[in-house]
């Protein structure tokens, strides 16, 4: 019972949980619950999925705030000693502390720990300068700790679902793969041609060295599923390299759904084939047999 709990996160749901976030996103109206702490009582969540903030962001939004103040309040939660902890804010927490500022505006909201971890997550989410896996990897947290769908996810932040499930796939590559996506090596439309290939990681490199489109990387991509030309060396059969558009987006669906990358064979002229579920430690096997088994 408690697990189940867990998994659906807030009893008000994600668009409320948006809803606290989003205030902080204009001037408070008047007569909200806005006060003035000082700096040294806030800190911010030791869970917060967001570690890497820019210097050089950080160092422009100090200026600022130098010289507008904080116009943004944070959202916090107080402690049981009476100190305040970040909810939403921590960019302007850090910021207002290179500006030497003595104390911050907060709105103060009662979360739970699962709640504080959602709310980050989605305050992410909505950052401009988010990259195409870190937005990914906030979708996978949003439904791997709190059983979202990708439909419930679509209506509240307001992105298709098309655009969450193709940023999904993404996150069945490999980290080194992922890293040439954060670092803005490769686009997420050149990564997301790179999903079923069998050796993501030379291919990356090739579309990389050769300054490659999209569509050139979709075309060798195919190349290297047929065994042809300067890529790897034939790995699958032909029937696999044929798959039908259908078959394919079925793959890249349950890839997303699972967390884990999934070949479906389906035998030519035939009702019959078969689904492959990939994993690459034995945690991972751990988890697809507990997903298998509905434990």
């Amino acid at each position: 019972m408690a697990d189940k709990e867990k998994r659906r996160g807030l009893g008000r749901g994600l668009s409320a949980l948006m809803a606290d976030v989003a205030e902080t996103q204009t001037v408070v109206s008047e007569g909200a619950a806005e006060r003035y702490v000082p700096i040294e009582q806030i800190s911010p969540n030791p869970e917060q999925p967001r570690k890497r903030f820019d210097p050089q962001d950080l160092d422009d939004l100090a200026n600022s705030i130098k010289e507008k103040g904080v116009i943004q309040p944070l959202i916090v939660r107080q402690r049981a000693d009476g100190t305040f902890e970040i909810v939403a804010g921590e960019r302007r927490w850090r910021a207002s502390q290179m500006a030497k500022l003595h104390e911050l505006p907060v709105i103060v909201r009662e979360f739970t720990d699962v709640e504080v971890l959602e709310v980050a997550i989605i305050e992410n989410i909505q950052r401009a300068d988010l990259n195409s896996i870190e937005e990914a990897a906030g979708y996978r947290q949003l439904m791997d700790k709190f059983g979202h769908t990708q439909e419930k996810m679509a209506e509240a932040l307001g992105k298709s679902r098309s655009h969450i499930a193709n940023l999904l796939r993404l996150l069945n590559l490999p980290e080194s793969v992922l890293e040439m996506v954060r670092v803005g090596d490769l686009t997420a439309g050149h990564a997301r041609t790179l999903v079923p290939a069998d050796d993501p990681v030379k291919l990356a490199k090739q579309i990389i060295a050769g300054g490659l489109s999209v569509r050139a990387a979709e075309a060798l991509v195919k190349k290297d599923q047929a065994g042809g030309g300067d890529a790897v060396e034939k790995k699958a059969p032909k029937s696999i390299a044929e798959k039908d558009a259908d078959t394919r987006a079925l793959e890249g669906d349950l890839s997303a759904s699972l967390g884990k990358k999934v070949t479906l064979n389906h035998k030519p002229g035939q009702e019959s084939g078969q689904m492959v579920l990939h994993y690459k430690t034995m945690d991972e096997l751990d988890e697809l047999c507990r997903l298998v088994s509905g434990g």
